[in-house]
């Protein structure tokens, strides 16, 4: 038995259960394989997922990716918050293919998290590595920590917004993608 199944073993037995009842004997396993695999993002590199960059063939639109769904857990409480990423930059002469900014939303996301870090590290990653104009990044989430303990309050959500470069000084192109977020 690993430390991590016996940290659960013992979570177990400290809220009241026989960790050798039959329908939670392997549930140390199961949560020390379940953690692995919501924190595999600590193993993927942003500067990777985005080096295959293409020509843009002077294309100096925003591109935008939405609906890129994705599971995180809250490093407050351990418990997921779900929700929707929407990526726009602006192009300076590269751009990156259609999966790669849903890999980007996964690699941070698949670590534990706080909703603000995760937008801004993500709309960092696009500027450091990708160069654009611009970048914005929108998130809108439910969390669990929120909607089953505390407040009770399962039908509030959390949005968060990061823009950086000529997406911040320029309001026009800052709405425009709000906007396209919002009315696909």
């Amino acid at each position: 038995m690993s430390i991590g199944e016996k940290g659960i073993r013992d979570l177990l037995i400290e809220i009241g259960q026989d960790p050798d009842r039959e329908g939670i004997v392997d549930t140390p396993m199961r949560v020390v394989k379940a953690m692995r695999e919501m924190t595999a993002g600590y193993n993927q590199s942003p500067k990777e997922i985005l080096s295959k960059q293409f020509e843009g063939d002077d294309y100096d639109d925003l591109v935008i990716v939405r609906g890129i769904r994705f599971a995180s857990l809250c490093e407050h409480h351990l418990l997921p918050f779900v929700g929707t990423c929407a990526i726009g930059y602006l192009p300076r002469r590269k751009v990156v293919g259609l999966s790669k900014l849903p890999r980007l939303v996964e690699c941070y996301s698949k670590r534990l998290q706080l909703q603000e870090r995760m937008t801004r590290q993500i709309a960092d990653a696009v500027m450091i590595h990708l160069v654009p104009k611009g970048v914005g990044v929108y998130v809108q989430a439910t969390h669990q920590c929120m909607a089953c303990r505390g407040a009770r309050q399962p039908d509030a959500d959390m949005v968060t917004t990061t823009v950086l470069g000529e997406m911040r000084e320029n309001t026009s192109l800052k709405s425009e993608f709000i906007q396209a977020v919002h009315h696909g």
